[in-house]
């Protein structure tokens, strides 16, 4: 690998943030960087911005409804709106971290795949831990590392540390010190990393 890795921060119910899920890594290949993960708690930012989910948003909403379908026909990548959202993904995001930077990956496609190529709804704990386990989880220890009190300070640590990153929405990527928000700036990311920045 050459260089620093891009460190991709997201939360579950973004659909941005799955949309680069599904592009990050061939980014990420292109340029011989390393990825790391990082789920966090888009609530909490919002807290320390002001700010809210779009699709809650006057104006906005019907804007970043069609912009997220057309985004993501545009990469060809299947998107289904789920059942609820905005939706609760704090128990996906904990599972995540308890399951180690390894199955990272793995479980964060299942996760978001599961949301919105398919649909479903994540923030039921069935289907959460049903996601887990086809994940390759056991069922029973994922729902019990759910309540962990040190999981649970995992992603709230974790998060703080986003916010402390100047994490200030979803997707956001850091490289090298520069840090990149939103799935419309993966072109721009890609570029900088192409060029050696500007």
């Amino acid at each position: 690998m050459t260089g620093g890795p891009i460190t991709f921060y997201y939360e579950f119910s973004s659909p941005y943030a799955y949309i680069a899920s599904e592009r990050i890594e061939a980014l990420a290949d292109r340029h011989g960087r390393a990825l790391v993960w990082k789920p966090f708690l888009l609530g909490a930012i919002f807290k320390h911005t002001g700010a809210g989910p779009l699709t809650e948003i006057p104006l906005k909403a019907d804007y970043a409804g069609r912009d997220i379908e057309r985004t993501a026909r545009l990469h060809d990548i299947p998107y289904r709106w789920p059942p609820r959202f905005p939706f609760l993904s704090v128990a996906a995001a904990r599972l995540v971290y308890w399951a180690g930077e390894e199955r990272a990956p793995d479980l964060t496609y299942a996760f978001f795949r599961a949301a919105f190529a398919r649909g479903e709804d994540l923030q039921r704990s069935e289907t959460m831990l049903a996601v887990a386990e086809a994940a390759g989880l056991d069922r029973g220890a994922a729902e019990a590392a759910t309540r962990d009190p040190q999981i649970k300070a995992r992603l709230a640590d974790e998060t703080d540390a986003a916010i402390q990153a100047g994490v200030c929405g979803a997707p956001f990527f850091l490289v090298d010190g520069e840090p990149f928000w939103g799935c419309d700036r993966m072109e721009m990311l890609d570029q900088w990393l192409e060029t050696g920045g500007w």
